[in-house]
């Protein structure tokens, strides 16, 4: 009997345990390197690319380091293409670009260059997941969405931000841009979960995040902007509206 008991409590503490864990229990640790790799021109990706954990950094024309607009990526997506297990360093050059729909598998950055992936095409059906993976030291943006459709961010974290997601504020041809953000963990300091446009009928979703060291509250979650074809968008406004902005505050945990 004592030893029923016993087991009956300590599943009982396991269970308060997990109850009280929140939607993301810890962020997996930051990997280390299989090997490395110097990149010195953009490497095109269609079908599946297994990177076996490698570390992929700019040289040449593809390492100064900076910010500039403009610059070319280090891996180039084609429609339907995978690339998984990959580790970006630094120089980071653009990250990714992907030309439709894509799919991110356990990629990290670990020193996101002027973006850490650009989602581009011309199909409103099309769409980008990022599934597992983080990038740290994004002094911008870390996911970009140029063209339309719907991006998908999950099981990610990201340390050192300043925006996890924006919809372009001035690309030349605009559209409606969606994102879906899931089972994210976002370290302070960071400045915005997403940015979006909402005189495009942008929409942004959230569930199962988990703000980590931002006791000031000082993350925004949604950013609402008029975006432009020209000139600089204007910031508008932030928070949930039901409209383009959806989340409550169950759906955000501090901790």
């Amino acid at each position: 009997m004592r030893s029923t008991i016993l087991a009956m409590a300590a599943a009982a503490l396991a269970l308060a345990c997990t109850v009280g864990s929140g939607p993301v229990a810890s962020a997996a640790a930051w990997p280390t390197p299989s090997g490395q790799q110097p990149v010195s021109a953009t490497i095109s990706v269609s079908g599946t690319r297994d990177g076996g954990m490698v570390r992929y950094y700019g040289t040449g024309p593809l390492g100064s380091g900076g910010q500039e607009e403009g610059q070319s990526p280090i891996f180039k997506l084609a429609n339907g293409a995978v690339l998984k297990n990959v580790i970006i360093g630094a120089p980071a050059a653009d990250g990714i670009h992907c030309t439709g729909t894509c799919t991110l598998q356990n990629v990290w950055w670990e020193d996101v260059g002027e973006d850490a992936a650009t989602f581009k095409g011309t199909s409103s059906s099309q769409t980008m997941t990022i599934n597992g993976g983080g990038a740290r030291s994004a002094s911008d943006k870390v996911f970009q969405h140029n063209g339309p459709g719907t991006m998908y961010i999950r099981n990610f974290q990201v340390q050192t931000f300043g925006k996890l997601y924006r919809s372009c504020g001035n690309c030349s041809s605009q559209y409606a841009r969606h994102v879906v953000i899931s089972n994210v963990t976002a370290t302070y300091s960071g400045k915005t979960l997403a940015g979006i446009n909402t005189n495009y009928g942008d929409t942004a979703r959230y569930s199962g995040i988990t703000i980590v060291g931002d006791s000031g509250k000082k993350i925004v979650i949604c950013e609402k902007y008029k975006g432009v074809t020209s000139g600089e968008p204007t910031k508008i406004g932030s928070g949930a509206d039901g409209v383009n902005c959806f989340y409550s505050s169950s759906d955000i945990t501090y901790r």
